[in-house]
């Protein structure tokens, strides 16, 4: 079959065009980063500006679309209706013009009683395709966790590094599902036998709560049961506000807003219609990690998984900071250093110039979209101050607070941001 795949470089959507085109179907995959990386045929398409006019373009000769789109909630980069109602309906609309007859959607977890933003349109994507004449199926999953660490599965992992569990004031109930049974569910649905115009809840077989998920990463990594600590309301909806200041960055942190009513509902369902109409038995959060051992990259990134952001936060400051003081109460000690280094009229322009290219690399490192460009910045304006600092003003390399030497450490942390900055 030949198999158009939304969100083909997302954390389901790559597991699915790898899992079909090992099985010798056919993908066309459809991202909206021209630089994702994913085998097979790729066409970039914005799914929120894409027309049915563009999706009937990408769906010729296809026989089956499977739409893997998903924002948790609205930012400079995302929006939930785009994503989840008004681009999915045009997306369907096309596949009934271009004669495309099976389509796979993931809604999520509760969609038919919405909470938030993010389930509403969840809904209205799904009563769309419900709506039309096109043999549908829409699949709820709860939350999906697989080897790969991307959204719940990271944040299980980071939370599991702690030395304590900060726990929220309220969780519901999870139902974890494995990434493998999602994708074995879309195999099995595609199937010319398959049945259709079904609506079927995703879940794993056991109810667990938060502590326990994350207990059992911690086991899974080795590691001895932490305590734990019941973060109290105001710390807890300090946290989400901050995830929500940098989803505007461009960042999609998993404690956000939405997260904090999704959460206290919970992810559960009834999945004895998925395996009647599958035939899968779903595994168990315990059964999974048993099969796969932690490794020491699995170590690696759980510890780094919070430090990620400080890092960004740290290095963002620290940037915006020096430009602040070097045009402020700084001024004047930069002035006595370039003057005794033989800089005259120039030294007002040089320090104004310095102070303005490090704003400038701090606020591009707080943007998502900017980051890695500003990293690489950053680098290379600490090795010309290095350089600089050396023919200018050689006895700082003698001065006791060490300002030259404490570039090299700026430098490593710059490239060790670069080394993290990717979410997947």
């Amino acid at each position: 079959m030949r198999i158009l795949v939304t969100a083909a470089a997302g954390f389901i959507g790559s597991a699915i065009v790898a899992r079909l085109q090992s099985e010798g179907h056919e993908t066309v995959s459809c991202v909206r980063n021209p630089s994702a990386h994913v085998p097979g045929e790729v066409r970039v398409v914005d799914f929120a500006t894409a027309t049915q006019s563009d999706w009937l373009s990408q769906l010729a000769d296809v026989d089956a679309v499977v739409n893997c789109v998903g924002v948790l909630q609205d930012s400079v980069r995302d929006s939930t209706e785009d994503a989840h109602a008004s681009g999915a309906k045009r997306l369907f609309n096309a596949c009934e013009r271009a004669g495309v007859r099976k389509v796979i959607h993931f809604s999520a977890a509760g969609a038919d009683k919405p909470l938030t933003k993010f389930s509403e349109t969840k809904h209205r994507g799904d009563q769309s395709l419900m709506a039309s004449r096109l043999d549908w199926i829409v699949l709820r999953p709860s939350v999906v966790v697989g080897p790969a660490a991307y959204g719940g599965s990271a944040l299980f992992r980071g939370l599991a590094a702690m030395p304590v569990l900060p726990l929220m004031p309220a969780t519901g109930p999870l139902q974890i599902v494995q990434l493998s049974d999602v994708v074995e569910t879309v195999l099995k649905l595609l199937q010319p036998e398959a049945p259709s115009r079904l609506v079927l809840e995703v879940a794993g077989p056991e109810r667990l709560e938060m502590r326990d998920v994350v207990g059992m990463y911690r086991s899974w990594l080795g590691w001895k049961k932490q305590p734990i600590w019941l973060l109290p309301s105001f710390a807890a909806a300090a946290l989400y506000k901050l995830g929500d200041f940098a989803g505007w960055l461009g960042w999609r942190p998993p404690l956000r807003s939405t997260a904090r009513l999704e959460i206290a509902r919970g992810a559960t369902g009834d999945t004895r219609a998925w395996t009647e109409a599958t035939g899968i038995v779903p595994q168990s959060l315990p059964q999974a990690l048993r099969s796969q051992p932690a490794s020491v990259q699995e170590h690696w990134f759980a510890r780094l998984y919070f430090l990620k952001p400080i890092v960004f936060g740290v290095l963002s400051l620290f940037w915006i900071g020096t430009g602040l003081i070097s045009l402020g109460p700084g001024w004047p000690i930069g002035m006595d250093i370039l003057r005794q280094g033989g800089v005259g009229d120039i030294a007002p322009l040089a320090i104004a110039a310095g102070a303005l290219a490090d704003i400038a690399i701090g606020v591009g490192i707080a943007f998502r979209r900017t980051a890695r460009l500003a990293l690489y910045a950053g680098v290379l304006l600490s090795l010309a101050y290095a350089i600089i600092g050396t023919v200018v003003a050689p006895q700082l390399w003698s001065d006791p607070l060490g300002p030259m030497f404490k570039i090299w450490p700026i430098i490593v942390l710059l490239l060790v941001a670069l080394a993290i900055r990717g979410d997947r």
